[in-house]
């Protein structure tokens, strides 16, 4: 089966992503395309609220640049600096492959998101 791919777009750039193989990504991917509006969190990630709940799945605690998650089963992350979080951690979604640092600025930004071509 081949990765499933994502563009996230905004005013700041564009990215592509791959997601990972399991139940939260995949009902990602049914839900697109999206648009969310996001928040700076901590210097480390933007953060944004899906319309509906993802599938809880395991977790993991520790997390690179680039890394796409979930927080809580609605609360979307673009991870742009790597780091560790607080129990319970987050569920993988998926990595970009592109340049995350588009998303290194404070402030707020609104993403769409797509399957990609």
């Amino acid at each position: 089966m081949a990765q499933e791919r994502i563009r996230i777009s905004s005013d700041w750039g564009e990215i592509t992503a791959e997601l990972v193989h399991n139940d939260a990504a995949r009902s990602l991917a049914r839900m697109l395309p999206l648009t969310v509006a996001m928040s700076d969190h901590l210097r480390q990630e933007k953060t944004g609220n899906l319309p509906s709940r993802l599938p809880e799945i395991a977790r993991q605690r520790d997390f690179a640049a680039g890394t796409l998650g979930l927080w809580s089963s609605d609360h979307f992350v673009i991870y742009y600096r790597g780091g560790r979080v607080p129990s319970p951690g987050i569920i993988l979604l998926g990595r970009v492959t592109g340049d995350v640092s588009i998303f290194d600025r404070p402030g707020s930004v609104t993403v769409e998101i797509r399957l990609a071509d």
